[in-house]
């Protein structure tokens, strides 16, 4: 039977940053995940500078072999309409593919790796845990995004009646010709919300690479308004006449709209597992990041004893950094806030500080 101080199951941002931050206490830690690193992960891919500073990042050594592109502007409107083009004095986000990011935060992490190993059991004895008959630890830690195992063990009803963003997208590496006549810029995503403001829309070139998506926060008809938006995108110049048609999908809880138990006794679920990405966003790089090292943070603390009292005080980290869940009769905005939301996007001050500064860019809190 093999042993550990603490498993991690899934190997995201959330996951190695807890491992990371516990490995370099001299805690021995396994990071279990179904999928072989590097793997395709579907996701816009940008981070701040305030992440970079949380995963205290060397961006000369890791811009030399990866992908990482400078932001330095973004191109906002609503989809089928105008758009406004909001331009920053310095670097304000980059540029990442996942697929490379999160195998270089993962080796680096330290911690002994268990990868293509999917969860499929655990047990309580005592004080430890069992898993799959084959691994005890006194503590688990549910990295494994919106379907993690650790959350379905602590109840979570997984897909059931959570309101979940559903999202679209792909990201290709584009041909020459496809280069060629591509009008989005490298250091300019671009941004198009949904008249109804339920979700947006993106593309975003990052060196030779495309993304394009679009996420809501309901799944009605998602695949034909994800048409819809590339016609658009090809009609304004945009994106290359002939993409390919592989989009994936995927599903994530904002921040206050889920129910989900975040800790229990020798359990504590971090970033999409636990629900947390932004509201007004949906982004959750960040938010798994910084609730990988609070999580980490409250277990050092904990010295040994994971009851789930010893764990409260992760939750109280997540309050005082996301603030409290509304109730659950007041979650979203109003449709009368969201219609005037969407009016605003042509205000160029509206644009820059509330939708960018405040809604994707978070320039309002430091770095954890």
């Amino acid at each position: 039977m093999e042993t550990c101080d603490a498993l991690i199951v899934g190997g995201g941002p959330a996951g190695s940053s807890c491992a990371r931050q516990l490995r370099q206490y001299g805690m021995d830690v396994l990071v279990m995940d179904k999928a072989l690193f590097p793997r395709e992960k579907v996701c816009a891919g940008w981070i701040t500078p305030a992440v970079v500073e949380a995963l205290q990042l060397d961006t000369q050594d890791y811009a030399r072999q990866h992908v990482f592109q400078p932001i330095t502007a973004f191109r906002t409107g609503l989809i089928e309409g105008g758009n406004v083009e909001t331009r920053y004095p310095t670097t304000v986000s980059y540029g990442i593919r996942r697929y490379e990011f999160d195998n270089y935060l993962l080796r680096r992490s330290g911690a002994r790796l268990q990868l293509g190993q999917a969860l499929k059991s655990i047990q309580r004895n005592g004080n430890q845990f069992i898993v799959n008959d084959a691994i005890t630890t006194p503590l688990i830690i549910g990295a494994g995004g919106h379907f993690c195992p650790v959350a379905r063990f602590m109840g979570a009803q997984l897909g059931g009646s959570e309101p979940a963003i559903t999202a679209k997208e792909i990201e290709f590496k584009m041909s020459l010709e496809q280069s060629s006549v591509c009008g989005v810029q490298g250091d300019t995503p671009e941004l198009y919300f949904c008249r109804d403001m339920k979700g947006y829309g993106w593309c975003f070139r990052k060196g030779g690479y495309l993304n394009i998506g679009l996420g809501r926060e309901d799944n009605h008809l998602l695949s034909e308004q994800l048409e819809r938006f590339c016609e658009f995108l090809k009609e304004r110049g945009r994106i290359p006449m002939s993409i390919p048609d592989r989009f994936h999908g995927h599903a994530y809880l904002l921040y206050g709209h889920s129910v989900r138990n975040q800790i229990d006794d020798g359990m504590l679920l971090v970033g999409d597992a636990a629900g947390l990405a932004y509201p007004q966003s949906g982004e959750g790089i960040r938010p798994a990041v910084e609730s990988g090292l609070m999580a980490a943070a409250t277990i050092l603390e904990a010295q040994g004893d994971y009851r789930r009292q010893q764990l409260m005080p992760y939750s109280s980290r997540l309050v005082a950094r996301f603030g409290a869940a509304p109730a659950p009769n007041n979650v979203g905005q109003s449709f009368a806030g969201k219609l005037l939301a969407g009016l605003l996007l042509k205000n160029k001050w509206f644009t820059r500080h509330v939708v960018l500064d405040r809604w994707f860019l978070h320039t309002h809190q430091l770095a954890i």
